[in-house]
C-alpha cells in the first residue's frame, strides 16, 4: 500500500514566489488558530465545500493553480491552511479532523496535500513524520515545491524545527463526506485570530 507520495518541481518558480509572499502579508496571517498540537505556528484557515469553489478562488486567487493541481475529484469539503513553523516549532502526532467542529461524527480525510513553499537552506528537523497505527510507514524531509499526498487517516507531526530561516507549507485536507454531513459544514468560512477584519471587510 502506498501510504504517500511526492512530486518534486511541482509548480513554477514564478508562482511559489508569489504564494510565498501573499501568504505572508495575508492580513489574517497570525499566529495559529489550530489546536494545542500545533506548537509555535502561525496561518490561517479557510473551510468551504467544493460548490463554492469559486468564492474561495475570488477572495484568494492566489491559492487557485495550487487547488486545480491537487483537488480530489471525489472530495466535496475542504480545509486548506498556510502553515509556518520556525525555530522552536514543532507539530505534535494527531489524526486531521479539522472539520470535527462542524460535523462530530466526521470521519478522518480521504487524503492531504502538502506543498513546500519555502524552505530554510540550514534546516534541522521539520521532517513530517507517518504512522499507521503506531508503526512508522514515512519520514518526509521537505524540499521547496514539493507536494505530497498521504492517506488522510495516518497519524502525523512535524519534528522540531531547528533554522535560522521559516518553513513554510500550504496544507489541504479533502474529505469525501454524505449529503447529511456535507450540510454541517460551511459553505465558505475563514477562520483567523485576527479578530474584527473579517467583518471590516464584509461592511465595504
Amino acid at each position: 500500500m502506498d501510504y504517500y507520495r511526492q512530486q518534486t518541481q511541482a509548480f513554477l518558480p514564478t508562482y511559489l514566489s508569489e504564494l510565498q509572499g501573499q501568504i505572508l502579508a495575508c492580513p489574517y496571517f497570525a499566529v495559529n488558530n489550530l489546536n494545542r498540537d500545533f506548537v509555535g505556528t502561525k496561518g490561517f484557515s479557510l473551510v468551504f465545500r467544493r460548490s463554492n469553489l469559486a468564492m474561495v478562488e475570488q477572495r484568494f486567487p492566489y491559492f487557485k493553480p495550487y487547488l486545480d493541481r491537487v483537488m480530489q475529484r471525489e472530495c466535496n469539503a475542504f480545509y486548506l491552511n498556510p502553515l509556518l513553523l520556525k525555530s522552536g516549532s514543532r507539530v505534535d502526532p494527531h489524526i486531521d479532523r479539522s472539520l470535527r467542529s462542524y460535523c462530530k461524527t466526521i470521519e478522518p480525510p480521504l487524503v492531504v496535500s502538502v506543498l513546500y513553499i519555502e524552505v530554510p537552506t540550514d534546516l534541522e528537523g521539520g521532517e513530517l513524520v507517518l504512522r499507521s497505527t503506531k508503526r512508522q510507514v514515512g519520514q518526509i524531509r521537505p524540499q521547496q515545491n514539493t507536494l505530497v499526498f498521504f492517506q488522510g487517516d495516518l497519524t502525523h507531526s512535524v519534528n522540531l524545527v531547528k533554522s535560522s530561516g521559516d518553513r513554510l507549507s500550504l496544507v489541504c485536507e479533502q474529505y469525501s463526506l454524505d449529503r447529511a454531513q456535507l450540510q454541517e459544514i460551511p459553505e465558505f468560512k475563514l477562520e483567523s485570530r485576527v479578530v474584527g477584519t473579517e467583518h471590516k471587510k464584509r461592511k465595504r
